[in-house]
């Protein structure tokens, strides 16, 4: 009796882990490493592949959370997952970009003001989940991430181009980069804003 019971509980977790939402997140998550084993193919192979690799797993970003609203299948481990594998993937590829020479002088900057943000605000959303306080995520911060998928896709094609084109994509993959920096900066100490109430009233 007691082991049908745990099974009857057990089921609804485990389809709720492979709805089709969280099956889009589990293959950006996997998306993540094959950017950059892929990026250094020998050739032009290489950067298409993992370009094509980055946008389509940019383009799940949007239906695995339009189709878990749609569909009614929101869970919280797809509410966890999610941000994760945002971040994973663009990591990886600020990563890969950045072994492969792509940010000289100030736009390294750039990559690191991105990655510490996603690292700050990772911590602070870890910080009030304890505290059981949602920060909501901003129209702002939405189109940060927009023009970080534009700039990262950008920048990870533009080895396979030569003579202007090379040039011009690498200028609008380092504009919106660095775009995509200076509005980091407004987001994260948005979220710091929203959450700092949280800190300060902490009890002790």
């Amino acid at each position: 009796m007691t082991v049908h019971t745990d099974e009857s509980m057990q089921r609804p977790m485990q389809l709720g882990a492979l709805n089709i939402p969280n099956i889009l997140t589990y293959r950006r998550i996997a998306a993540a490493p094959l950017v950059g084993a892929t990026y250094y193919i020998p050739g032009n192979w290489g950067p298409w592949i993992a370009f094509s690799i980055f946008i389509v797993a940019s383009i799940t970003d949007y239906f695995d959370g339009y189709l878990a609203r749609a569909w009614q299948q929101q869970s919280a481990l797809g509410r966890m997952l999610d941000p994760i594998a945002d971040k994973l993937l663009v990591s990886v590829a600020i990563l890969v970009l950045a072994v492969d020479g792509m940010f000289d002088g100030t736009s390294f900057w750039a990559a690191v003001i991105i990655l510490m943000r996603e690292i700050f605000v990772s911590g602070l959303r870890e910080f009030l989940a304890e505290l059981r306080v949602s920060v909501p995520v901003t129209r702002l911060a939405k189109w940060k991430t927009t023009m970080q998928l534009i700039a990262v896709a950008a920048l990870l094609i533009a080895p396979a181009l030569q003579g202007a084109r090379q040039g011009f994509i690498i200028n609008l993959g380092l504009t919106f980069f660095w775009a995509t920096a200076i509005v980091t900066l407004y987001t994260g100490y948005d979220y710091f804003r929203a959450g700092l109430k949280h800190l300060v009233d902490e009890p002790r």
